[in-house]
């Protein structure tokens, strides 16, 4: 299976589009599986169901971090490296949707959020781009990693 699959079947067994993401990268990096879920489990819904950034973009960022991060704060041509590989996957994904925005991914309006997260029906992944976002933000860091030999 390849990553984009793996993502979005993750998503379709009930992990958060973050979760998904991150975790399709877990053979990358040291974090076991609970940890990298406990980590990437807020910023599902676009940060904890404020529809801000899309949580397949935080995913995507997250591993890119844990495979492709910086550590020291004097690393400064790392920390530089990291935000151009940041931002041009992040406007690769914004190129593909229109935006890297939870909300405007789903056609609603700022402060239009949920009470409690979504009950996972078959009508849900029906009417939800989720899963097919985190399949291309999945796709598109697997094509980086490849691209930098990283895979």
């Amino acid at each position: 299976m390849d990553r984009s699959e793996k993502a979005k079947s993750l998503f379709k067994e009930g992990y958060n589009c973050s979760q998904s993401v991150f975790l399709t990268f877990e053979d990358l990096y040291g974090l076991d599986r609970q940890t990298a879920l406990k980590i990437s489990s807020p910023f599902g819904a676009g940060f904890g169901m404020l529809r801000e950034v899309c949580g397949c973009v935080s995913g995507m960022m997250m591993a890119l971090g844990a495979v492709e991060g910086y550590c020291s704060p004097e690393d400064r041509e790392g920390k530089k490296q990291l935000y151009k590989e940041v931002q041009a996957l992040a406007h690769a994904f914004e190129k593909e949707n229109g935006s890297i925005i939870c909300r405007e991914l789903l056609g609603l309006q700022k402060g239009e959020t949920l009470k409690e997260p979504a009950v996972r029906t078959e009508e849900y992944y029906r009417k939800r781009p989720c899963a097919d976002l985190c399949a291309l933000a999945a796709g598109l860091l697997q094509a980086h990693l490849e691209e930098k030999g990283k895979l």
